[in-house]
């Protein structure tokens, strides 16, 4: 009997999986997560090789975000109209759009600056996913689940970051760009048939004649109002700008000049990094309701850039693969804990504009990943981590002195 309830117990949080909506909207976003860390990973190695110029890895992988500034108001949009099919469309087109990149491959037309253009659009449309997908989670779960909903969605990217990074890495390496975006194609494919599936009861909200922008207006309004929500934005703003660059941008360089290994290895590096998130993730699920999520999240954020200054000190691939693990630990418990903040805080018709600039606060990352590029080819990687990481700590402990009530919830 014992033996009953505590199996129960541990798979409580898993349950959800079994609830139809939900279990697709999770595959969705699970899939398009592998197909977006595959093509992460393939685009910096793939113009490294080309280029020879850390600068550019940077750019591009900014160049990811470079729309991002538009994201209010894809929130906006995801408020106005059905979050299952403006995510559906986003899914089919990341697909289209991997077919255009590997028929430029194949043709040998490819360009850098043809990356460059393409990469700028697929973040334009990318941006669309994360207000629609996330609001998604809130629809088809009841309250009491959305913290469990929360930390599955993590654990189910944290996964991605596992198999997308790795997987790139190795189908680069063993039939070059062209196998790793048949992949990718075949990725946000499965993506959009999980999402066009997907039936929520939800109805889009009565905008009558308002106009987009007093819908976005609203949003600012209500955000601006309350503590938690706007103190948690800035959080991620921080998050974007200082930690983000150290596992996108900067590791490419570190797996090259100061590891010495190859694409499969920043494969492997990526993916250790995957393997710690997705412990940390499983073990929030775990939770059946998390409190002081405030406060862990400060936590969490010191957590992930101390780790930086560690994994910059080493240059062992072997200890550098373990400090990921705990990188991805820390990163995981700031993406859980800030998002279930966001969710429990926002009402049903403003989810979509609150993640829109959730998705928005990522737009610092496009600074941060340019910078941290900068630096990295004038002194080095490691010397862009540690000064990304020692900014980073500052930000946030100055803005939890000034946010108790973040603190507090």
């Amino acid at each position: 009997m014992k033996l009953a309830v505590t199996l129960h117990r541990a798979t409580y949080p898993l349950s959800i999986l079994r609830q139809r909506n939900f279990g697709l909207v999770w595959l969705s976003t699970t899939l398009a997560g592998m197909g977006s860390q595959m093509e992460a990973v393939v685009l910096a190695w793939f113009v490294l090789t080309l280029t020879d110029s850390p600068f550019l890895v940077g750019l591009v992988s900014a160049a990811r975000m470079g729309l991002n500034f538009l994201a209010l108001f894809a929130g906006a949009i995801a408020d106005r109209m059905s979050r299952q099919l403006l995510l559906t469309v986003v899914e089919f087109v990341m697909a289209c759009i991997g077919l255009l990149m590997l028929g430029l491959i194949l043709t040998g037309l490819l360009q850098v600056w043809h990356i460059f253009i393409i990469t700028l659009f697929s973040g334009l449309v990318r941006m669309f996913q994360t207000p629609s997908a996330q609001s998604l989670v809130a629809d088809t779960l009841t309250e009491d689940r959305i913290s469990n909903g929360a930390a599955l969605t993590s654990m189910g990217m944290n996964l991605s970051t596992i198999v997308g990074p790795l997987l790139g890495g190795f189908l680069f390496q063993g039939f070059g760009p062209q196998g790793a975006y048949a992949a990718i194609v075949l990725l946000y494919s499965l993506s959009g048939i999980s999402a066009l599936l997907v039936r929520t009861s939800r109805t889009t909200t009565p905008q009558g004649r308002e106009s987009m922008f007093s819908t976005t207006l609203q949003g600012l309004r209500y955000v601006k109002g309350h503590q938690v929500l706007w103190a948690t934005l800035l959080v991620a703003v921080i998050a974007n700008f200082t930690g983000w660059p150290f596992h996108t941008s900067l590791m490419p360089i570190f797996a090259r000049d100061v590891l010495g290994t190859g694409s499969a290895g920043l494969g492997m590096l990526m993916s250790a990094f995957g393997i710690g998130a997705l412990a940390g993730s499983v073990s929030l699920a775990s939770v059946r309701n998390l409190r002081h999520t405030g406060k862990f999240l400060l936590i969490a954020v010191v957590a992930w850039h101390g780790t930086m200054v560690a994994f910059s000190a080493s240059t062992s691939i072997y200890l550098s693969l373990g400090i990921l693990a705990m990188t991805g630990v820390a990163f995981s418990s700031t993406q859980v804990m800030m998002l279930t903040v966001l969710l429990r805080a926002a009402p049903s018709e403003f989810r979509g504009r609150i993640m829109g600039l959730r998705v928005l606060a990522i737009y610092s990352y496009t600074f941060g990943s340019m910078s941290a590029g900068a630096i990295a080819g004038a002194w080095g990687a490691p010397w862009a981590a540690n000064m990304s990481a020692a900014l980073g700590i500052a930000l946030v402990g100055i803005l939890a002195l000034f946010t108790p009530k973040l603190r507090r919830v």
